[in-house]
């Protein structure tokens, strides 16, 4: 008797989707550097599909500096200028800027005493916000993530409209939007119930 996984039916079968959907979608983040790269990479997303940049993300990392602000805004004016002809991201020069822009606001968030971590977490109060989604009822913003969108782009981020945060949020584990009979659910729950900062 052959068992069928069910899962969300954004997913479908493709390897790395089912592999980010099944260990990393949904599970809460509360590194300030990982919600850092996770914000950053949503951007890049603006305007085509997820799995583009998940087959890319290894290539971000390296372009990038692992996502380490510190380190972004210290590349050399040459390693910057050199980003635009890297065929490993995605080369547009205002989604390549809008990573040092959002270096930079990391940064200055941090000489402020406001740890990142801190910042995009009290959006939902500290807690991941657990719902029971049937499939057709998920939304695309909502008004934590209207909120939020305000808040990053005041405090100097880029590409963080609040589509761009509602994925966010998804995918580190502010919200559970898996839905129901995904095989996913329960063992998201779970670990957002333990989950504190």
């Amino acid at each position: 008797m052959t068992i069928t996984i069910q899962r969300c039916h954004w997913c479908g079968t493709d390897p790395d989707y089912v592999h980010y959907h099944d260990t990393v979608w949904g599970r809460p983040v509360r590194d300030s550097q990982e919600l850092f790269a996770k914000l950053c990479l949503d951007g890049q997303q603006a305007g085509l599909s997820w799995i583009t940049i998940l087959r890319k993300q290894t290539n971000y990392e390296n372009a990038f500096c692992q996502f380490n602000p510190y380190d972004i805004v210290q590349m050399p004016t040459a390693q910057r200028d050199a980003l635009i002809h890297n065929a490993g991201i995605i080369r547009n020069r205002l989604k390549i800027e809008a990573i040092f822009k959002n270096a930079e606001a990391y940064i200055a968030l941090a000489e402020k005493g406001i740890a990142f971590n801190d910042l995009l977490w009290s959006f939902s109060a500290g807690k991941p916000r657990i719902f029971a989604r049937q499939g057709g009822d998920i939304p695309a913003t909502d008004e934590v993530s209207d909120a939020m969108a305000k808040a990053l782009k005041k405090a100097g981020f880029s590409f963080v409209g609040s589509t761009i945060c509602y994925a966010f949020m998804q995918a580190v584990g502010m919200v559970n939007d898996h839905t129901v009979h995904c095989h996913c659910y329960e063992p998201v729950c779970a670990e957002m119930r333990e989950f504190s900062l």
